[in-house]
């Protein structure tokens, strides 16, 4: 299937890689169907990715995988949260943080307190809320990625 988006034009979807969020995200319940796209701009694909939403083309967030940022991140999540992804292995899910990119990128943030969890067995996900103070909802990640990017190079 191909459908028309807003930031990345016509984009053909194979409908076998569509994730489904039983709640929607944050925000906006009544999204529910998104692909993940790569930002192929990134130097480092495997850190950024675009959430897309098939119910809304007009509606995609910037991902990061956490542990590409931070070298501890590992909060406590309760067991329930996870019968909504159906059978899996810690293996078969994906953790994901979002992104704030405002137009001064040494501004960007992200929301370590909402992860995306995602089971790639399945193609289902879910985005929770984790309680504490450990974890920022606006952390700042411009220094610490042009740090990781710059020992990468050396």
């Amino acid at each position: 299937m191909t459908i028309q988006t807003q930031l990345f034009g016509a984009i053909t979807v194979d409908e076998n890689k569509i994730i489904t969020f039983s709640d929607g995200i944050i925000g906006f319940p009544g999204l529910k169907k998104f692909i993940f796209i790569k930002d192929e701009e990134e130097a480092d694909s495997k850190r950024v990715f675009w959430l897309q939403s098939m119910d809304d083309t007009d509606f995609a967030m910037p991902l990061v995988d956490p542990f590409a940022i931070f070298d501890e991140y590992n909060p406590v999540v309760e067991d329930e949260w996870f019968r909504a992804l159906g059978d899996h292995t810690e293996e078969d899910l994906l953790v994901f943080l979002t992104m704030a990119v405002p137009e001064d990128v040494t501004k960007m943030t992200v929301n370590q307190r909402a992860p995306i969890i995602v089971n790639m067995n399945t193609n289902k996900a879910i985005q929770i809320i984790i309680d504490g103070e450990e974890y920022q909802i606006h952390c700042p990640v411009y220094d610490i990625l042009k740090s990781k990017n710059q020992k990468a190079g050396e």
